[in-house]
């Protein structure tokens, strides 16, 4: 059952409002149906946005972040819980423990490396979590074709295109997450990586 979702998004407030209206419906989608919002901890973009729609509709959120970006004050202050990590990689890793499933949202270096991170775990078997990548104004279509390429050029295997399912609206979010196949083992071996 997923109770815990991990959220992949953006920390600049210089996008496109189309993706901080994504960002802040997400956050009220997750909360109406309470479901816990894991995130990376940040106060703008968004992050920031994500966070406080979630917390505004009475949603349980968690914040995971590095204690070198607490020293700088990126943290949001108003979380249910916030998590500090000594490094970037145990930030990710702590997320995708706490998570039941994963959402990456339109995002920069972080959130494409975030979001390569988690399919590649589920690829060698480290996890079972779904993933929805929200394709919000065809955001990911270039890295999609890209992995469809890496596909068609045998550099991974067809079957692993099956790995994650992609919505182009975040209405959709919960439906894609609910119809993915959830392996109820418990098949996470992170305690490997």
């Amino acid at each position: 059952m997923i109770k815990k979702v991990c959220v992949y998004c953006a920390s600049s407030s210089k996008v496109n409002f189309q993706y901080v209206k994504t960002a802040e419906k997400l956050g009220e989608i997750l909360a109406e149906n309470n479901l816990e919002l894991v995130y990376g901890a940040g106060s703008v973009g968004l992050m920031g946005v994500l966070a406080d729609s979630a917390l505004k509709k009475g949603g349980r959120v968690t914040g995971v972040i590095p204690r070198f970006m607490v020293e700088m004050e990126w943290q949001h202050d108003g979380l249910t819980e916030l998590i500090l990590t000594e490094t970037m990689h145990e930030r990710k890793l702590e997320m995708a423990k706490l998570a039941d499933a994963v959402v990456a949202l339109p995002g920069g270096f972080g959130t494409m490396e975030e979001l390569l991170e988690i399919i590649t775990w589920k690829q060698l078997g480290i996890h079972s979590l779904p993933i929805v990548i929200v394709n919000v104004n065809g955001y990911y279509n270039h890295l999609l074709a890209q992995f469809s390429q890496a596909a068609d050029e045998l550099f991974v295997r067809p079957k692993h295109l099956d790995m994650w399912r992609v919505v182009n609206d975040v209405d959709n979010v919960l439906e894609a997450l609910n119809n993915e196949k959830i392996i109820h083992e418990d098949i996470r071996r992170f305690a490997k990586i």
